[in-house]
């Protein structure tokens, strides 16, 4: 497990709304009772906490630019952190092409996935660990040494601060459990402090398991029978669920196939923008200086 500052990025998660609807989503899009629009006033109290963090904060959803107040929120992060350290995480949706001046003045750093790829891949996450390694011993091996929490980020959601993003989605998802109080500082936390969140809501995750990986375009969630139980009468949709055989695999689908350069940027070229990679191995986007729309 990794101290929050030594992440790359602490991500705010400004909505659970998507314009897409992902195979085994880590956000639970189609499956959340109660979807949310972070308030204005939330999202300042998490950006004023991320002020000082040595790395990225990053700005992701569900899908970010459908958040009302989009463009405000660049506005207030502009005031707050330097572009160099700001990232979104979009799709880049059709319709909010008018948000792109806005976009690249905020945001050194763009992530693009538009999940249209069968060759883009997500792993399982409510094909729950404690399902699949009934050895209790075994089970927090894995979880300790966990892929999503080693490259991914802590996050901010409205039930509070996380050690993991999964851990926070998870928090929505069961409709249970409260993060650390948004304040400055709370990334300085380490490992000793994730106990509690681990405790409630790993066991339950699967992304520290070696499972098979679904295309992202199958609009089906693999899920395990524990999981399942708990979840069928809580959730929107529940007749999108698979039951998970629960076996884990030796080689795993890679989830990388989508970090093609030429893919992403043909989706900036849609928004009139162009990218370019920086000195951190990022995405840096830039207008075009003559583009119309469609």
């Amino acid at each position: 497990m990794r101290n929050l500052i030594s992440m790359d990025t602490i991500q705010i998660e400004i909505c659970n709304v998507c314009n897409k609807s992902c195979a085994n989503c880590t956000r639970f899009c189609s499956h959340v009772s109660k979807p949310y629009f972070m308030e204005f006033d939330e999202f300042k109290v998490a950006v004023d906490s991320m002020v000082g963090y040595p790395k990225m904060t990053g700005i992701q959803g569900g899908e970010p630019l459908l958040h009302p107040y989009f463009e405000k929120m660049c506005e207030y992060l502009s005031s707050k952190i330097n572009p160099e350290q700001l990232g979104l995480w979009t799709t880049l949706p059709k319709g909010y092409e008018h948000y792109r001046e806005i976009i690249v003045k905020t945001f050194k750093h763009i992530f693009i996935n538009d999940h249209s790829r069968s060759d883009i891949y997500h792993h399982p996450p409510l094909v729950a660990i404690e399902e699949v390694i009934p050895d209790k011993n075994l089970m927090w091996g894995f979880i300790d040494k966990c892929w999503a929490q080693e490259w991914w980020s802590a996050s901010i959601n409205p039930r509070g601060a996380w050690f993991c993003e999964m851990a926070a989605s998870l928090s929505m998802l069961f409709e249970e459990g409260e993060g650390w109080k948004i304040e400055p500082g709370w990334w300085y936390r380490i490992p000793k402090d994730f106990t509690s969140q681990m405790e409630q809501f790993c066991p339950r995750c699967g992304m520290a398991a070696s499972l098979r990986r679904r295309a992202s375009i199958e609009n089906v969630d693999d899920i395990s029978s524990n999981n399942y139980l708990k979840l069928k009468d809580k959730v929107r949709n529940s007749n999108r669920f698979i039951i998970s055989d629960c076996k884990i695999v030796k080689d795993p689908e890679p989830l990388a196939a989508y970090k093609n350069f030429d893919y992403r940027n043909s989706i900036a070229k849609s928004y009139g923008m162009f990218l370019v990679i920086n000195s951190k191995n990022f995405w840096t986007p830039y207008l075009y200086k003559s583009w119309s729309k469609g």
